[in-house]
């Protein structure tokens, strides 16, 4: 062998750097480095909750936290309307990492970013439990300011009172925070509005009036009454307030006892949900039939299947209605429930057990079927790009990691999202990769059965039975070439944590393109928030996203057909 034919700038073992821009991943290959702009878009889509296969979560957290702390010391606002953008359009699964960065955004040095993250706080902390985590997430870095008092209080002050009321009942404590915490800590300014200050009132204990001294607990219809606690006289408001029905109604559900009660109140029809009500009336299937009848909340419908299936209230018409709701695009939208939590819920629910504790359920049929149409109709309409699009899933040992946090591990993930493309896309074929050598399957590409036709927690599990070996990102080009098969997009998903391979993607990728003849892009998905990417930045035709983001559809078609 001749030793200088092992040198060379247009084929690079992964092991080695093929660019002086190239950093170490973690699992010790070299890849590109991606700016703290999409840094911190990864973080806010897939979060760092149980860290990656090479990666504990304490690490790259604080990796994450430290993109972020920088981009709010060099630009806060911009990285306020970034989480804004995020937050607003539902592109996140979860809020935690919105919250996370907002909170940072509102304790930094510059005026202006702080002013700007503290307006936007009723727009990212939409719910009483966004707000309990921002005020836990604001301590870590800053006091509570004037600045800060005055925004929490307005997130109470400025939304209209029954909507305020709805808030105080449902989320009334979460992360160690009550509402009781927050408006003694806020002091909001003093309102005119008397149903405002009973809420305040009630919020704090001191029940739906103005009173001297806390008064004895009293039922919806005692307060309705007017009855007051002897020796403790109401100073105003004889009776509740149209704008806090919600309220009384939370204290009747808590006094009654029997389904006939609880039937009655929600019927009332002022949004009595299920977290306002009792335990014991959570298992009668009667009452659950009138929450539905009156309308469950997207999300909170999906959580509750496995309940609804047990006490039997699936079945016949209800169980159409539920069907019905579940697939609702229009209620998905409104809602902004993420692809991803429904994933996680049919997945889940077609298994008949929890990832957590010992209950057990039999899955109704077309209930899996209606969360598996809800996880394509969660995307939204996309157009197709029409392009010869090739589906590359990374199935490589450390995407069997659980991402975010999730019951659901990387290459499972990954697959469902493939399944959006290949429901959209005419002209498509789908590979798992996965590269051999010692201690390893000796598998490389196999072509993947799985399509829409097939329900996403099949696939899901067919995809976790595949073989598992290193990571060798080049591999879809390699094959490509080598079979002759013409491919205008690669789409890769991956933890870009690749090292095995003779020749870096982006080298592979060019050497297709010349033998070829097709000026191939490459779209790489990230299912993990690490800093690396096999995307070279300096190739307009090679994007990196992030997975969790919920336009990936509508992204990966946009940029296979050029507009982007």
């Amino acid at each position: 062998m001749d030793i200088l034919k092992t040198i060379g700038l247009r084929r690079t073992p992964q092991s080695r750097p093929a660019t002086p821009e190239q950093v170490s991943n973690a699992a010790g290959g070299y890849t590109f480095s991606v700016a703290d702009s999409a840094r911190v878009h990864r973080f806010l889509t897939l979060g760092t909750d149980g860290g990656t296969y090479y990666t504990r979560a304490g690490e790259l957290t604080r990796d994450n936290a430290e993109a972020v702390l920088r981009a709010a010391a060099a630009d806060p606002v911009g990285l306020v309307n970034q989480i804004v953008e995020v937050s607003e359009a539902g592109r996140a699964p979860k809020p935690n990492p919105a919250l996370f960065a907002l909170a940072i955004a509102a304790s930094v040095d510059d005026v202006e970013g702080r002013r700007a993250a503290l307006a936007a706080l009723p727009r990212v902390a939409r719910t009483g439990t966004h707000l309990f985590l921002f005020a836990g997430y604001v301590e870590q870095f800053r006091g509570w300011g004037p600045t800060l008092r005055r925004a929490v209080g307005q997130w109470y002050t400025e939304r209209p009172v029954d909507r305020l009321a709805y808030q105080l009942v449902k989320y009334r404590q979460r992360a160690g925070w009550t509402h009781r915490d927050l408006l003694r800590l806020a002091s909001p300014a003093g309102t005119a509005d008397p149903a405002r200050r009973m809420a305040f009132n009630w919020a704090t204990g001191k029940g739906l009036g103005d009173y001297a001294q806390a008064p004895a607990r009293l039922t919806g219809a005692q307060l309705r009454a007017g009855q007051r606690t002897a020796g403790r006289p109401a100073v105003r408001a004889e009776v509740v307030p149209d704008e806090l029905a919600v309220i009384a109604d939370f204290e009747d559900a808590q006094a009654a006892t029997a389904p006939a009660q609880w039937v009655e109140i929600i019927g009332r029809g002022h949004g009595l949900s299920w977290e306002m009500l009792p335990d014991a009336a959570l298992g009668e299937p009667a009452v659950w039939e009138a929450l539905i009848d009156h309308g469950v909340p997207q999300t909170a419908l999906m959580r509750q299947l496995p309940r609804l299936t047990r006490i039997g209230v699936l079945s016949g018409a209800v169980g159409e209605t539920v069907a019905a709701q579940l697939a609702d695009p229009d209620r998905l939208v409104r809602a902004r429930v993420h692809p991803v939590n429904v994933l996680v819920a049919q997945r889940t629910y077609a298994s008949g057990r929890g990832a957590r504790g010992q209950a057990t359920w039999a899955p109704v049929a077309r209930i899996a079927d209606a969360l598996d149409a809800a996880f394509y109709a969660a995307y939204g309409a996309v157009r197709p790009a029409g392009k010869r699009t090739l589906l590359a899933l990374d199935i490589s040992g450390s995407m069997g990691m659980s991402v975010s946090g999730l019951p659901l591990t990387c290459r499972e993930a990954s697959a469902a999202l493939a399944l959006v493309t290949a429901a959209t896309e005419p002209r498509h074929r789908v590979i798992g990769f996965t590269a051999g050598g010692r201690g390893f399957h000796h598998t490389a590409v196999t072509e993947l059965d799985i399509g829409p036709r097939r329900r996403l927690d099949d696939v899901c599990r067919y995809t976790a039975g595949l073989p598992m070996g290193a990571t060798d990102c080049a591999l879809p080009m390699v094959w490509a070439l080598q079979n002759r098969v013409e491919v205008d997009t690669f789409h890769i998903y991956t933890d870009n944590e690749t090292w095995y391979g003779q020749i870096h993607p982006h080298q592979a990728l060019q050497r297709y393109r010349e033998k070829m003849g097709i000026d191939a892009r490459l779209v790489v998905v990230a299912m993990t928030a690490t800093r690396n990417s096999i995307a070279d930045p300096a190739d307009p035709r090679q994007l990196d996203i992030s997975g969790f983001d919920s336009a990936v559809p509508t992204l990966l078609a946009d940029f296979s057909r050029g507009d982007i």
